[in-house]
């Protein structure tokens, strides 16, 4: 009965420390807004869980309300946008760029991917790759570039 007993505390015990231990690889939740018709937004999603992201994709019928929701200014608008921890991702933002994002902490609203660039996760093209840069924005809709791709 008592080895019974230390076998099954023993199995407890790595079982938690299994559940914990996954629990640390998962990376943060990025909730992601979208047209429930676009393909390259679905490819951005599959991109950040391959790099450890856990994703929540809501598909909306008007995307621009949440940009406004959000704060996006319209120069760094894309096809999608997305929250995690508390900042604003919009765009075909790299999975490395979130990952120093929420390292660093800068203070601004978010970061953005303006447009749709080739060769950006989601986008891929071939071997086609065009240069883009992602920028910051903050409160009052200012931007710096925090990287740049493709050059």
């Amino acid at each position: 009965m008592k080895k019974a007993f230390t076998a099954m505390v023993i199995a407890g015990a790595v079982l938690l420390s299994g559940l914990v231990a996954a629990q640390r690889t998962a990376g943060p939740t990025v909730e992601v807004f979208k047209s429930p018709t676009c393909g390259c937004c679905a490819l951005w999603v599959k991109h950040l869980e391959a790099n450890g992201f856990t994703t929540k994709v809501t598909d909306v019928e008007d995307i621009s309300q949440v940009k406004a929701k959000y704060g996006v200014p319209g120069r760094l608008q894309s096809c999608h946008t997305a929250v995690v921890n508390g900042y604003v991702l919009e765009g075909h933002v790299p999975a490395a760029d979130v990952q120093r994002l929420l390292k660093d902490r800068p203070a601004v609203v978010g970061v953005a991917v303006p447009g749709m660039p080739i060769g950006s996760p989601g986008m891929e093209v071939g071997n086609t790759v065009q240069a883009y840069n992602v920028m910051t924005f903050d409160k009052q809709g200012q931007s710096t570039v925090f990287a740049s791709h493709g050059r």
